[in-house]
């Protein structure tokens, strides 16, 4: 089962691609939570209503991955913190995409890992927000997979379904993953 953690003005948007190979390809059970169980407006207007609250999460031996999609910055927003680290110790995959990393980074995940985020230091003042990133382990790259930890910049959103789905083994072959990743990239990106 995939947990995805929603948020209001999440960027759903970061994971659709991720969401669809992983439930069409792989299989995988799709369980989404959040805060509350209340319906949240994500950044593409989509109203989405969560399947359970993060608290109710409390038996995880059947979850493969935690995906968190970016979002606006807020220090006070750090419900799914706790889960996340839960499940990064108990060796689950771990995913955050653009401004998500900044949960991972307020769990102190971050604080021994590599990663990759779109959320640079300057933003944070302009929001009256700190830094929760350990800069030095921050990579410029499109995708930073260290452990059980996938990472990635905003605009690298095929990249990270890429690694997520190498990761959970979706794809029998390279000419599959190919036809299903690789497929989808215009012609001037490759």
């Amino acid at each position: 089962m995939i947990l995805v953690y929603l948020y209001p003005n999440c960027a759903d948007f970061e994971i659709d691609f991720t969401l669809h190979r992983l439930h069409q390809h792989g299989g995988y059970a799709i369980k989404t939570i959040a805060a509350t169980k209340a319906p949240l407006v994500a950044q593409s207007g989509m109203t989405f209503l969560p399947d359970a609250c993060i608290e109710d999460i409390t038996d995880t031996s059947d979850v493969d991955a935690l995906l968190i999609p970016g979002g606006p910055i807020n220090n006070d927003q750090n419900e799914i913190c706790a889960l996340a680290k839960h499940l990064h110790d108990e060796g689950k995959l771990v995913c955050a995409i653009c401004f998500g990393p900044q949960f991972l980074g307020r769990a102190g995940i971050l604080d021994e890992h590599a990663f990759a985020t779109s959320c640079p230091a300057w933003r944070f003042p302009e929001y009256g927000a700190y830094d929760p990133f350990p800069r030095a382990n921050e990579r410029q790259e499109r995708v930073v997979v260290d452990g059980n930890l996938i990472t990635a910049k905003g605009y690298a959103f095929v990249d990270f379904t890429r690694e997520i789905c190498r990761y959970l083994h979706v794809y029998d072959t390279a000419e599959q993953e190919r036809e299903m990743i690789d497929s989808v990239k215009a012609d001037w990106v490759q």
